[in-house]
């Protein structure tokens, strides 16, 4: 009896599959900072690390991230483009810790990454990696910037810097109503793939009237926001702090600045610092 039963339990145990755990949520990684991509797995029984086998891929192209066997890192084959920027927790494998450190996180990163663990039996399991970058303090000019009066029509620009994945950009009037009509919002995307955001919001003034500009990061949340008063004939510019001035001369050397971003190669944008 037990000679019959043999073959069915050896293939039972050639079938048998190792638990493997990664996030179901996607990981949010910050561009420029180290993050963990988490991979556990269970094992009923102690092992050898010479035993173990872990192996992290591209599951799209499975380009090798990161590989480790005969209780060493194996690093032959991997991707160029991660090189002395992985590594795995070595003290922790021993408790079934397969986790990935990746450091300095570059949009290029974002994608699936998928998991492999050998102890005996075999397992696997991939998790999206999100990479989020938080955009400059959002800065408003006018065109044209000087000799305004209520009852011209005027171009308003929102310019922020330095972020990603793409912002949602809103334009409001000063009772919360959002303005969709004559709106066109671009971006440019420098050699590390951080987006500069452009929004045009035309209108005609009137007095005692604000427009808003507000930009919300989709993986991070809201950035900032910036708003232009007009006050009779006057208008001020709220940004870092309020400036007021009829007419609006202090407006022109914001205005160079968005010049210099129209002119800039995409190549040439830097990232501007995020903090408000």
């Amino acid at each position: 009896m037990l000679s019959l039963l043999l073959p069915t339990l050896l293939a039972v145990q050639a079938l048998a599959v190792l638990e493997v755990y990664v996030p179901e949520l996607p990981v949010v990684a910050l561009y420029g900072m180290d993050t963990t991509l988490n991979c556990s797995f269970s094992h009923a029984s102690p092992f050898n690390l010479s035993d173990l086998s872990v192996f992290w891929q591209l599951t799209d192209t499975k380009r090798s991230v990161h590989s480790y066997w005969a209780s060493q890192d194996q690093l032959a084959d991997q991707g160029e483009r991660y090189a002395n920027r992985t590594s795995l927790y070595p003290s922790q494998l021993g408790a079934g810790n397969a986790s990935l450190l990746l450091r300095g996180v570059r949009v290029a990163d974002e994608g699936s990454y998928t998991c492999f663990v050998r102890v005996e039996a075999y397992g696997s399991a991939a998790l999206l990696l999100q990479v989020a970058a938080p955009y400059s303090k959002p800065l408003v000019t006018l065109e044209p910037d000087s000799n305004l009066r209520p009852g011209d029509e005027v171009a308003l620009t929102c310019v922020a810097y330095g972020g990603y994945p793409e912002a949602d950009v809103l334009w409001q009037d000063g009772g919360g109503h959002n303005l969709t009509d004559n709106v066109t919002t671009s971006l440019v995307a420098n050699e590390e793939g951080l987006f500069s955001m452009l929004s045009v919001l035309t209108v005609t003034l009137e007095p005692n009237s604000t427009y808003s500009c507000r930009l919300t990061n989709p993986l991070l949340g809201e950035d900032g926001h910036a708003s232009v008063t007009i006050t009779g004939v006057c208008v001020s510019v709220s940004m870092c702090i309020c400036v007021s001035v009829c007419p609006i001369a202090v407006c022109l050397p914001l205005t160079k600045a968005l010049a210099y971003f129209l002119e800039s190669k995409p190549a040439n944008i830097q990232r501007l610092p995020t903090g408000f």
